[in-house]
């Protein structure tokens, strides 16, 4: 099948809107992005491409990143609940979640767990992550320390992080989806990330939005991730490209499994879309 061509006459990219998870995916384990990917990434979009960032991480621990890439276009922050424009650093969409639904489903999940570690991510383009007692932040991001169990409350939120001393990820998941999936979305976003977002949001209605304000769709979409917060993102996307180092859950439904994060995975896609340009 010879390539799409543009209005110019030259080779345009097979999709129109690539769409990049952050940790795991575009991020190496060290937090950089490797010069072979920012090129890759590059010639994509010179040949007719929109690259979104799309990350469970709220603005506040996205922007930093964000900022050192050059990245001034829209980015998907927060599991889908904000839409950011890097460019101008402005929330353009930001959903919260119901408080008294989100304390409703804590309580039915710890009256099967006992006790849980707790954080939760306030709104806003500087909203705080508060960390309880026993709560392990992860990769050195900031985060306030609370005791009192009304801080947690007393702001909008965007999620809530919850742990478990001995519960893996997966079991923790579970049981919150099995016990309180009528009130909140449950999602694993990483190692020691379950979250608590509001009813029937994901990195898919984020993205959605997104592709929208850029008058692209889904059927236009390549979808870079590792986590099963990514499941709804392969199910919107056109192609779904899992890395090597994914969770089992994402692998089973993806399109494709490409390199590791760390050996350039997205780089080896988009270089061999390019290839086929001609």
């Amino acid at each position: 099948m010879s390539a799409a061509v543009s209005a110019t006459g030259s080779a345009r990219f097979p999709y129109r809107l690539v769409a990049t998870d952050l940790d795991g995916t575009l991020l190496r384990s060290d937090d950089s992005v490797s010069a072979r990917t920012r090129d890759a990434l590059a010639a994509a979009t010179a040949a007719g491409a929109a690259h979104i960032v799309v990350t469970g991480r709220a603005v506040p621990w996205t922007r930093h990143v964000l900022d050192d890439l050059g990245y001034d276009g829209l980015a998907v922050c927060g599991q889908g609940a904000q839409v950011y424009h890097a460019g101008e650093h402005r929330l353009l969409t930001s959903v919260t979640l119901d408080r008294q639904l989100a304390g409703v489903a804590l309580a039915k999940i710890e009256a099967e767990t006992g006790p849980l570690y707790l954080a939760a991510s306030r709104d806003g383009l500087d909203g705080e992550v508060l960390a309880g007692p026993g709560y392990a932040v992860g990769g050195g991001l900031p985060a306030i320390p609370f005791t009192d169990a009304s801080d947690l409350w007393s702001a909008p939120l965007n999620k809530i992080y919850i742990q478990h001393p001995t519960l893996s990820d997966d079991e923790l998941a579970e049981v919150a989806r099995r016990t309180a999936g009528g009130f909140v979305t449950v999602v694993m976003a990483g190692a020691g990330i379950v979250e608590l977002l509001p009813l029937g949001l994901s990195k898919a209605t984020g993205l959605s939005l997104a592709a929208r304000r850029l008058k692209l769709t889904a059927a236009d979409t390549i979808a870079f991730g590792d986590m099963p917060n990514d499941l709804p993102m392969f199910g919107w996307a056109a192609r779904g490209v899992a890395m090597a180092n994914a969770h089992a859950e994402l692998k089973a439904v993806a399109d494709e499994v490409t390199s590791s994060n760390d050996e350039d995975g997205i780089a080896v896609v988009l270089e061999r879309l390019l290839d086929g340009l001609g």
